[in-house]
């Protein structure tokens, strides 16, 4: 028997708190992005703002989604890290066309990206790995993620047995090779904000097909080769 939870309903925003066309701060998506995370970024209450959940699909077709933590973010794309041999990295090796999302709770607010990822190189991997801390590279080096184990006890093992090898001052942990970074190259990235009364804004950024030609009603030009639309909610 499931269980009803249909008038679980919070209060987002008021009309007089509406996103609308005027109030983009860049006609192209990162400019737009990055003064929104920067906003996330100064409430105290999102622990996490650069937590994005990223769907892959499997090679027979099948879906999977998952936390990652943004390590980065431009008008070349945005970049996360995780290991090589995960479930996320065969469906990407297979499939590239990835989604992501960004949720701001306490902003009433999200960013969908759509793109299509590459790896990173392996130095910029390497920069990175060595950036963390030392126990968080030591855990890097000793999970094969995804892969089945007996117990928690497996892991504290392998872990000992590292750091007896690399907690000592002056010695680099080396990053693994089956552990680096990937960039995901935006195609579409839309911008949402809640409403009270439900009819939410939605602003998407594309790149426009071929022979598209905005015609400053239902769709406006913007900046570097982007276009963006009004969704109805």
């Amino acid at each position: 028997m499931s269980i009803d939870i249909g008038g679980m309903r919070i209060k987002y925003k008021d009309k007089n708190e509406t996103f609308l066309e005027k109030h983009l701060v860049s006609k192209e998506p990162f400019g737009q992005f990055k003064s929104w995370f920067e906003e996330a970024c100064s409430r105290k209450e999102i622990l996490e703002p650069n937590a994005m959940c990223l769907a892959t699909v499997s090679p027979d077709g099948h879906p999977s989604a998952r936390f990652v933590l943004c390590k980065g973010y431009g008008k070349d794309g945005f970049k996360f890290f995780t290991n090589y041999g995960s479930r996320k990295a065969k469906d990407m090796e297979a499939n590239p066309n990835v989604a992501a999302t960004f949720y701001w709770e306490v902003l009433n607010r999200s960013v969908r990206i759509e793109g299509q990822v590459e790896k990173l190189s392996e130095e910029e991997s390497t920069i990175y790995f060595h950036s963390r801390p030392v126990p968080s590279q030591i855990a890097a080096c000793t999970s094969f993620q995804s892969t089945p184990i007996e117990s928690r006890d497996v892991l504290c093992e392998r872990e000992s047995v590292l750091e007896a090898t690399y907690m000592i001052p002056g010695k680099n942990v080396p990053k693994p090779s089956f552990w680096g970074g990937y960039i995901i190259r935006p195609v579409a990235v839309e911008f949402w904000q809640g409403q009270r009364d439900r009819l939410h804004d939605r602003i998407k950024f594309r790149k426009p097909k071929n022979g598209e030609v905005a015609d400053g009603k239902l769709l406006h030009e913007g900046e570097d080769g982007w276009v963006f639309e009004r969704l109805s909610p």
